[in-house]
C-alpha cells in the first residue's frame, strides 16, 4: 500500500513539475517572441544547404531506386546490392537530374533571349503608334488636348525637380539594391552548390536515416502508435510524390502544346509565353492566370490580335488541362474538394509565398488526413460509427462502394476456402 502511495504522489509530483516547466517555456515564448523568432531565421539560414540537399536528394530518391534495381537484375542480388553498385546509382542519377537540366536551359534560353529581343525591337515601335494615335485623338479634341497640355507640363516641372532634387539618392538605391540582389543571387547559387553535394550524403544513407527514424519511433512511443505514425509518414511520401511528379509532368506537357500552338500561330514570343505559361502551371488553381496575365500583356505590346488569340487559345488550353490532362496525369490524388484545394493555396501562398501555394495542397491533405483519422477514430470509440457509414454514403459514395466490394470479396474468399 505505501509503494502504491508512494508513486501515486511521485507521478503527482512529475506532473507538477512538468507543468510548471511547460506554463515557464509559453511564458519565455510569448515574451520573447522576437528573440525566438530572429534565432530560428539564423539557424534556418545556416542550415539552407542541408533543406536544399534534402529536397534534391527527395526528388532524385525514386530515380536512384530505379537505377539501383536495374543492377539487381543485372548483375545479381550480391553485386547489385553492393557498395559500389549503391555508388554508381547515385552518380548516375546525378548526372541525369543535371543533363536533364541542361538540356532545358540549352533548348529554352536561346529561343526566351530571341523572344526578349524581339519584344524590345517590337516596343519602340508600339510606342510610336500609341504617340500618333494620342496627338491624333488630341487634334480632335480640343478640350482634351487643354488637359493634356495642362497635364504634360506639371508632369515635366515634377521631373526635372525630381532629377534636381533626388537623383543621387535614388541612384545610390538602385545601386545598392543591385548589389543586394548579386549577392543574394551567389547566395542561392552557393546554396545549391552546397546542396547538391549533401544530396550525395543523403542519398547515401538514406535507407541507414529510415531505419534510425524507425527506431527512433518505436523508442519513443508504443507499436502502436509507432506503427499510426509510420503509416501517416508513407501517407505524406505517396502525397508529395505523386502530387508534385505528376504536376510537373502536367505542367511540361501545357509548356509544350502551348509552345507548338503559338509558334503555328506565328507569335514572335512564343518560347517565353510557353516558358511562363508551363512554369506557373506548377501552381495549382491560380497558375494558369498567374501566367496568363503576363504572357497577354508582353503579346499586347507586340500585337493587339495575337493578345486576343491567345486569351482565346489559353482559356481552351486550361479547361482541356483542368478537364482532361489534369485528371488523366494526377487523378484524385490528393482527395481534396475544390474548397479545400482553394483554401490550402490561399493559407499557405500567405503564409510561404509561391513555395507554399506549391506545396500548399498535398501539406493540407496530409493534415486533412490526420484530422480524418483522429475524428473517425473518436467516433468509433464514442460507438458513433453510423455517422461514418452514413457520410461516406451521402459525400463519398466511392469509398462505400470500395468497402462493400472488399467485404464481397472476403465473404466469397471465405466460402471457397470452406
Amino acid at each position: 500500500m505505501k509503494n502504491e502511495e508512494n508513486r501515486k504522489y511521485i507521478k503527482l509530483g512529475i506532473t507538477g513539475v512538468a507543468v510548471i516547466v511547460i506554463s515557464l517555456l509559453c511564458f519565455f515564448l510569448l515574451f520573447r517572441l522576437r528573440d525566438v523568432s530572429a534565432g530560428l531565421k539564423i539557424i534556418c539560414r545556416i542550415l539552407t544547404p542541408f533543406m536544399y540537399g534534402a529536397v534534391i536528394a527527395y526528388i532524385l530518391a525514386p530515380v536512384c531506386n530505379r537505377i539501383e534495381g536495374m543492377f539487381v537484375r543485372l548483375l545479381g542480388p550480391e553485386k547489385g546490392k553492393s557498395r559500389l553498385s549503391q555508388s554508381m546509382a547515385i552518380i548516375l542519377s546525378l548526372l541525369f537530374a543535371l543533363a536533364i537540366v541542361w538540356l532545358l536551359v540549352m533548348l529554352v534560353i536561346p529561343n526566351v533571349w530571341k523572344s526578349l529581343v524581339s519584344i524590345a525591337y517590337a516596343i519602340p515601335a508600339q510606342l510610336e503608334t500609341a504617340n500618333t494615335w494620342l496627338h491624333n485623338l488630341l487634334e480632335s479634341q480640343p478640350e482634351i488636348q487643354t488637359y493634356w497640355d495642362d497635364f504634360s507640363g506639371k508632369t515635366a516641372d515634377w521631373i526635372e525637380k525630381w532629377l534636381k532634387t533626388d537623383l543621387i539618392s535614388k541612384m545610390k538605391t538602385v545601386i545598392e539594391g543591385v548589389g543586394f540582389q548579386l549577392a543574394l543571387f551567389f547566395g542561392i547559387l552557393k546554396n545549391l552548390f552546397l546542396g547538391i553535394l549533401i544530396s550525395i550524403y543523403f542519398l547515401a544513407s538514406r535507407r541507414q536515416f529510415a531505419a534510425q527514424g524507425k527506431m527512433l519511433l518505436n523508442g519513443i512511443f508504443t507499436r502502436k502508435w509507432a506503427g499510426l505514425i509510420e503509416e501517416e509518414v508513407r501517407y505524406a511520401d505517396k502525397m508529395f510524390n505523386g502530387f508534385l511528379m505528376g504536376k510537373l509532368l502536367d505542367s511540361a506537357i501545357i509548356g509544350a502544346i502551348c509552345f507548338v500552338v503559338t509558334t503555328l500561330l506565328g507569335f514572335e514570343s512564343a518560347a517565353l509565353i510557353s516558358v511562363i505559361v508551363g512554369v506557373t502551371n506548377i501552381i495549382p488553381f491560380f497558375g494558369p492566370f498567374i501566367g496568363g496575365i503576363p504572357s497577354a500583356f508582353l503579346l499586347l505590346l507586340e500585337n493587339p490580335m495575337h493578345c486576343l488569340y491567345f486569351i482565346i487559345f489559353i482559356i481552351i488550353l486550361q479547361q482541356l488541362d483542368g478537364n482532361v490532362i489534369g485528371p488523366k496525369i494526377l487523378g484524385n490524388t490528393t482527395g481534396l474538394s475544390s474548397f479545400w484545394v482553394l483554401f490550402s493555396i490561399l493559407l499557405f501562398g500567405g503564409m510561404w509565398g509561391i513555395v507554399g501555394m506549391i506545396i500548399g495542397v498535398p501539406l493540407f491533405a496530409v493534415i486533412y488526413d490526420i484530422l480524418r483519422r483522429v475524428i473517425f477514430y473518436r467516433l468509433n470509440k464514442h460507438e458513433c460509427a453510423g455517422m461514418i457509414d452514413e457520410y461516406n454514403k451521402n459525400f463519398h459514395p466511392v469509398v462505400t462502394d470500395t468497402k462493400n466490394k472488399k467485404e464481397k470479396n472476403d465473404k466469397n474468399g471465405a466460402q471457397k476456402s470452406k
